[in-house]
This record gives C-alpha cells, structure tokens and sequence, in this order.
C-alpha cells in the first residue's frame, strides 16, 4: 500500500477529554506534544545507545513507541484535515496533504541517505531526526489549536466523562459509521484489495543486492523517484482525475498497478540490458513503480470517506481506515511468504521468480471482480461547500 510503512495503528483515539459531537476536535484535544515527546523519547535514546545484540530488545522497544507517536499523529492530523475539509471543496485539503507527505518523505529519504552516505554513521541520523522532533515539540506547545466545530455551536462545550465511557461512545460511533453500507463496501474494496495480493519485495530486495549486486544506495534512490511519482500522482489527480467516476478510476489505477508489479519482469529476465538500459537506471527509474501507484489509490478513499463521515465520528473512522490498512499489508506480506515456499524461491535461487511475479501480477487484478463495492458515480469535483 500507500507504500505502506510499518506503523503500529490503534483501531480508535479518544483523550480524556472530548467535545461533544466532535470527533476531530477530540482528537486535536489529545495534546499533540504528547505524541511528538514520545517520538523524540524513541529516537533520542537510538541515538545515544550503542549497538550491541544486549540492547536488540531496547531498540525494538524505541521503534515501536517511535511508531505509536506516528501512528496516533497521523490519525489525528486526518481527523482535522476531515473536519476542515467539510468547509472546502471536496478533496482540496486531502490532496494537499497527501503531497505534503510525500514531499516530507521524499526529504527525509533524501537528507537521511545524504547523511547516512557521507558519515557511515546511523547515530548521526537519529540525532538530527531528534533535534527536527524536538523542534516540532515546541511547535506543538506553542500552536493554539481551532476547529470549525469549535465555533457558535453547543457541541463544542467540553464534558469530562471516564476513560471507558469514552471509548465506549467512540466504539458505537465508529460502528453505526462502519455499518453504513456506502462507507462499509469502500472500507471493504480497498482492504482486500491490498490484502489479496501477495508482496514478494523482500524477495527482490535480495535479488537486487545479492544477485544483481546493486549497491543499496541504488535501492534507496529509488524510494525517492517512487515518493516523487506520488506527489506528480496527487497533482495529477488534483487538477484533472478527481474529475473521473471512483470507480472508473481506481479499476484503472488496479490495472495499472498489475502491470507495474508485472514490470519487475524485464528486470528479472534482464531484458533491459538487452534495450541498452543498465540494471541501475532501470532500477531507480522503474523498481518503485508498483508501490506509488499502490500509495496513490489511498487518496480517492481519504477523500471519500472524509465526504461520508458522519460528524463526531472523525478520528474513529480514519484510526480504523489506517489500521485496516496497515492490517492488509500485513496478511499481503504473510501471502507472500507463502507463495515463495510455495514456489521455492530461496537466497540461493530465483529460478522461479518470473513465476512469483506473473502469479503476483495476476492476483492484483483480482480486485476487479468486486469492483462494483465502490461508488459508480461519485467523484472528488465537488463545488458545494458544505458548513458545519
């Protein structure tokens, strides 16, 4: 998926304080500082320790409270950008947000090799990724948070209520949200559309490197050219698909996504050095094709969803989207594992990875048999403004 980084997701974000009918605000309530301590608590201890198999369970432990800093930022930041999206035009905010994330990615995957390159030292990254972290913790003490909902309307009083009859309120909003068949079949389309699919790219990563012998500088780059197709993906997008029905649309996307994960072909058959196109540039120009196009499909759904959510339920929905998500590159990658036992794919042989990819390109096209659970009709092109 959206490339899918691996992010550990919570199904629903509730503070101990809510807004009444609010669900974005209840997020922006859930101090921002916090999450961004968390992650500059992570990341500053990895820069500090050293490197040893004693500390292996430390590091993993920084990772995952780095991750869950993430996670819980993510949510909350489309939670907002749900609420403010309802006084815009359909997609606008979502679009711009979707480059901002892929330009904050292209940069760091740049400025992290750029550095990574010169000193041969990791720790230096985490420092400068803690200083970066440490910055964004004064901003997020020093930012007054406002939201449409907090503005002429009873619901934005605050109520404190327990933990658990929060969580309970926003489990039962989330489940009359997720009941709604024009927000369930979407949810259920997107899921399985990544879930059915399994994921051979640590097979070619070991291809690339082992076999190949590319430099995995080389690989790094191309996780830049595939973050910059992204941004190019969601201008496009932006200023002429979101034109186009969803569901014309994203079963083009699908194809296109099929073929690119079909493309891995000329590389494994080494056609490309045939064409006079050395494994390095086919490499960097083509090997994160795949998954852009697959981060990409997100965003009409980001958008769609933001446009049936109903209002209080914000947060719930997206936390549940990104876990469902996240939960869907999980059982792809588990599929995928399977299919290179199945075909005996191994480090010391990739005699049979045309297979793996033929069969893998096959079940990307697999989603198009229910594609009629997304909305015929519906498109991003929205020009009524909706008010709270």
């Amino acid at each position: 998926m959206p490339s899918m980084q691996t992010t550990i997701c919570i199904c629903f974000w509730t503070p101990p304080k809510l807004r009444v009918g609010s669900g974005a605000k209840a997020a922006a309530t859930a101090e921002p500082e916090v999450t961004a301590l968390l992650q500059l608590t992570a990341w500053g201890t990895l820069a500090i320790m050293p490197v040893t198999g004693d500390t292996f369970p430390t590091h993993m432990i920084c990772i995952l409270i780095g991750n869950l800093g993430a996670s819980v930022t993510e949510v909350v930041s489309d939670a907002v950008v749900t609420e403010f999206s309802r006084t815009q035009r359909t997609g606008v905010l979502q679009s711009y947000a979707f480059i901002g994330l892929a330009a904050g990615a292209l940069l760091g995957n740049l400025s992290g090799g750029y550095v990574l390159l010169r000193t041969q030292e990791p720790k230096i990254m985490f420092t400068a990724f803690s200083v970066l972290l440490g910055l964004q913790l004064a901003l997020s003490i020093g930012t007054k948070e406002t939201l449409p909902s907090s503005h002429g309307s009873s619901r934005s009083l605050l109520v404190k209520s327990s933990l658990s009859a929060n969580l309970r309120k926003q489990f039962s909003n989330l489940m009359t949200a997720v009941r709604e068949e024009r927000i369930f079949y979407p949810l259920a389309w997107i899921m399985t559309s990544f879930a059915v699919v399994p994921v051979l790219s640590g097979t070619m990563f070991c291809f690339q490197t082992q076999h190949l012998k590319l430099d995995s500088s080389i690989i790094g780059l191309s996780k830049v050219m595939g973050q910059v197709m992204v941004v190019s993906l969601t201008v496009l997008y932006n200023r002429h698909l979101k034109r186009i029905p969803l569901r014309r649309l994203v079963g083009g996307v699908q194809i296109m996504y099929a073929f690119a994960v079909l493309s891995e072909l000329i590389l494994v058959k080494q056609v490309n050095l045939m064409l006079g196109i050395p494994n390095e540039v086919y490499v960097l120009c083509f090997s994160a094709l795949a998954e852009a196009i697959a981060q990409f499909k997100v965003l009409p759904f980001s958008i769609l969803l933001s446009s049936l959510c109903p209002p209080g339920c914000e947060g719930s929905l997206f936390a549940f989207f990104t876990s469902g998500l996240v939960f869907s590159a999980i059982l792809s990658g588990v599929f995928g594992v399977g299919l290179s036992a199945l075909i005996g794919l191994s480090s010391g042989g990739y005699s049979s990875l045309p297979l793996g990819i033929l069969l893998q390109s096959l079940a990307a096209l697999l989603p198009l048999a229910w594609l009629s659970f997304v909305p015929e009709n519906w498109t991003a092109d929205g020009k009524i403004v909706k008010q709270r």
